[in-house]
């Protein structure tokens, strides 16, 4: 099978989107597939995967993240698609990638990938502090209207569990099918905790080896919530003295971050990782994941630290919350930092006298990413043997 993702949020400098590009790459090259990415980037140019390639077109940089890059020419994306003629096109954004995908003349089954949720990503978090989540989609029901019929030029809307698959159903979206999403799971496992790395990184945010180690991973946007998750370790922090934080990320907000990490004291930052050995050794070498985003789509880093073996708390909305009943965890209310500090004592205090962080970490109950792939090339196939 031959598939071209129009990948409109694929970048170089890292992001839950390109992990799943890399493992979709993989994938392909386990199962037989040949897959060709199209992203945007600063000049054109072909770059050979192991299971297919990415190519890269001509593309200005977004106006508020220059991390990231958006089509604006479709000319150089459209005649990828004509020279590949794949069996497969999919569209991996619902703006300009996603009309150049369904809007490609070829006999291709279509495929839209809802990566974004760009109500709840940006709408939800500007204003859930005034207004019900309901009431907010309400207030964007333009937008709704608009993912809806972009969705009518795709065969099929892929949503990456089924409470997304609900949501985008309720907004009359076509034809959402649920393809939960899965973690790289023999690369991220209990097994990487690195004591001495352990004590390092506590070291950085000026606590001793005897304290428990709280990580935070994702770039520095407004939908990450750095400011939750910091002033709720803060305030955590006043009933537990022993508290370390490192944030691993950068990005557009990093100097308001900056600065709320050292209002705060004892929170290091790490930067962005992109090795994902490293990674996996920062998860298990933690003790508790903390995550402030609402608005993701499926939540691939709490996925990945709880199969490292690490409790989480999280928010009540989005991905995030999805995996709560699957690990030790604490849910608090989206935005609010006094909840969120509540939730980190709860999970403090639910560990036993005398048990260690590093004793709770058990098997992985989270799919693989394997399995995830699987189940959507098989979902392809189908499509294609109905054609």
């Amino acid at each position: 099978m031959k598939i071209v993702d129009v990948c409109g949020f694929y970048s170089e400098f890292g992001g839950g989107v390109r992990s799943y590009v890399n493992q979709k790459l993989e994938a392909a090259a386990r199962l037989g597939h040949d897959v060709t990415i199209v992203a945007p980037g600063a000049h054109r140019r072909i770059e050979p995967r192991n299971g297919g390639k990415i190519v890269w077109v001509p593309s200005p940089p977004m106006p508020f993240d220059a991390n990231y890059r958006m089509f604006w020419n479709s000319k150089e994306a459209v005649s990828v698609l004509d020279q590949e003629q794949p069996d497969v096109v999919e569209g991996s954004s619902t703006w300009r990638g996603g009309w150049i995908a369904g809007r490609w003349p070829g006999a291709a089954v279509k495929s839209l990938v809802f990566h974004q949720d760009f109500v709840a990503a940006y709408a939800h978090t500007l204003l859930d502090a005034r207004l019900s989540h309901s009431a907010i989609d309400h207030l964007f029901a333009l937008n709704w209207r608009y993912v809806a019929r972009l969705s009518q030029c795709f065969d099929v809307t892929i949503a990456g569990g089924e409470w997304l698959a609900a949501r985008l159903t309720s907004f009359g979206v076509r034809n959402p099918i649920a393809v939960p999403l899965g973690v790289e799971r023999g690369r991220f496992s209990p097994e990487h905790r690195d004591e001495a790395l352990r004590r390092d990184l506590l070291a950085r945010c000026g606590v001793g080896p005897d304290g428990v180690l709280l990580l935070a991973v994702g770039r520095f946007h407004p939908e990450k919530r750095h400011s939750v998750i910091i002033e709720g370790f803060s305030r955590a922090r006043q009933t537990h003295p022993g508290l370390g934080l490192v944030l691993v990320g950068d990005g557009l907000r990093r100097d308001a971050v900056a600065k709320a990490a050292a209002r705060a004291g004892n929170v290091h930052l790490l930067g962005a990782v992109s090795e994902r050995g490293q990674m996996a050794r920062l998860y298990a070498s933690a003790d508790l994941l903390v995550h402030g985003s609402g608005a993701e789509t499926y939540g691939l880093v709490v996925a990945e630290a709880i199969c490292s073996g690490l409790p989480v708390v999280v928010p009540d909305s989005g991905g995030a919350s999805d995996f709560a009943a699957r690990a030790r965890s604490a849910v608090y209310p989206t935005g609010d930092s006094e909840a969120c500090a509540g939730a980190i004592s709860r999970l403090l205090a639910s560990v036993a006298a005398g048990e260690s962080f590093a004793e709770l970490h058990q098997d992985c109950p989270v799919r693989s990413a394997e399995a995830h792939f699987e189940a959507l090339f098989s979902l392809y196939q189908s499509l294609i043997d109905r054609r």
